[in-house]
């Protein structure tokens, strides 16, 4: 009975958070269908720039907060939830306030290097979607804690919906598209969302009296480094569009960010898989010691592939009707940016399961190190392959950081936890026929059952 019933919560919470993922990038890519469409080249490459930007800002929160307050949360008692809950509200408070400060001290300069005085703005009114965003990562890493994914789900997908249908809305009724309205619509999306998460975590939300210093430390101790390698994550998948901004143009930072939209499809799997492992890791760390953890690493690696590969094949080898089919004409330079990026979509399953583990057993530290080390790699890689071959030259650049990032990660994984990279491929190629005996053939079974029931 309770195989069954871990075999529904990896069923359940996998499917949740593969639709979460999917409505999150099909809700994100059907409007970027659209904008590439309605915005010329140069407010395109404005609004991918500004993207950039607040997806670091929302990092450098998110990376403080969500793990932190996840891992200790679901390890916890009951009696501790009020402190660590009440803890974390201030740290984000916190957070929330410095940040809010350094975009609106920001923004001016970053419109000058960008050549791009409307982004001043749009930065301004973002202001407020952070106060919102802040508050569902809150109500969504309670629920996350508590193995709930229902809410995140549905919160997640009509803050996305509410969105696309107001792009969508104005391509059909041919509504001039303004850069400020967009960021205006995201602002009522995430109050939406926001309320809408509250209702599915109310009864987990439980606050303290006193604000608990013993907390405020532990989650800030342990989030400190997971902030850091958030940050420099986000900076290491952002940077090589900004520093086309800066040293081409933005429409040159428009092309490639049209690439690795698409390959952001690809990363569906990965981050469900990420999301439903990370609070099982810190449990079973706690129960099962570093034997178990080395499991769900190849485990969950393996599965991430199988899942991923068909989609770079088919992407790769038919880059040209996919670019033409979802872009059009004008960003036929996307062709070759996409199949570069394509290839280290293959090396993603295996950092991100990195982090998820070493966060899990509090190698938050180790972490942190890689991925600043990989980000200021890419960062140089950059700067001196965008100056000689230009737009190229970033997605070489990213290629080369992910691959000796790689390297690294497994050195320290066999160190760690005697994780095998033969073991990844081995549950790859298993996951077909096991996939195919488990749900495929049973559902071939009722259905061929049905059939001659109902013939007689």
């Amino acid at each position: 009975m309770e195989v069954k019933s871990k075999d529904n919560y990896w069923l359940k919470s996998g499917i949740l958070n593969i639709l979460q993922n999917f409505s999150g990038v099909f809700f994100g890519f059907a409007g970027f269908y659209i904008l590439v469409r309605v915005l010329n080249k140069q407010d395109f490459g404005i609004w991918t720039l500004f993207m950039s930007v607040t997806t670091i800002v929302e990092a450098i929160r998110s990376g403080l907060i969500q793990n932190a307050l996840v891992k200790y949360l679901s390890a916890a008692g009951k009696s501790e939830h009020g402190s660590i809950i009440s803890s974390s509200f201030f740290i984000s408070g916190m957070v929330t306030i410095f940040s809010i400060i350094v975009v609106a001290i920001s923004a001016p300069y970053l419109s000058r290097i960008w050549a791009s005085p409307q982004l001043i703005g749009l930065f301004y009114v973002y202001i407020l979607v952070y106060v919102f965003s802040g508050i569902i990562t809150q109500f969504n890493s309670i629920e996350q804690a508590n193995f709930k994914f229902n809410g995140i789900f549905i919160a997640g997908f009509i803050r996305q919906a509410s969105f696309f249908s107001f792009v969508l809305i104005s391509y059909v009724l041919k509504f001039k598209l303004e850069l400020i309205y967009l960021v205006w619509v995201q602002a009522v999306s995430a109050l939406l969302s926001a309320s809408i998460a509250y209702i599915f975590v109310r009864r987990n939300l439980i606050f303290s009296k006193n604000i608990s210093t013993e907390w405020i430390g532990k989650l800030f101790g342990y989030g400190k480094y997971a902030f850091g390698t958030s940050v420099s994550s986000m900076l290491s998948g952002t940077v090589d569009q900004m520093m086309l901004g800066a040293l081409l143009s933005p429409a040159a930072s428009g092309a490639f960010n049209i690439a690795v939209r698409i390959t952001n499809l690809i990363d569906i799997p990965g981050n469900a898989i990420a999301v439903v492992v990370f609070p099982q890791s810190s449990r079973r760390m706690e129960e099962e010691g570093k034997g178990a953890i080395k499991y769900l690493y190849e485990k969950s690696v393996g599965t991430t592939l199988a899942l991923v590969l068909p989609g770079v094949l088919f992407l790769y080898f038919f880059s040209d009707f996919v670019i033409h089919f979802i872009a059009g004409e004008k960003y036929v330079d996307s062709i070759p940016l996409l199949q570069v990026t394509l290839l280290y979509c293959l090396l993603i399953p295996y950092g991100r399961q990195f982090g998820t583990i070493l966060d899990s057993i509090g190698k938050t530290k180790t972490t942190f190190l890689v991925v600043v080390g990989t980000t200021v790699l890419n960062l140089g890689l950059n700067f001196v392959l965008i100056s000689r071959i230009g737009v190229m030259g970033a997605a070489y650049a990213t290629l080369i950081s992910n691959i000796a990032g790689f390297c690294v990660a497994q050195i320290i994984l066999k160190r760690e936890i005697d994780v095998s990279l033969r073991n990844t491929i081995v549950y790859m190629f298993k996951f077909y026929p096991e996939f195919f005996q488990k749900y495929i053939k049973p559902m071939f079974g009722k259905l061929s059952g049905q059939i001659n029931h109902s013939q007689k």
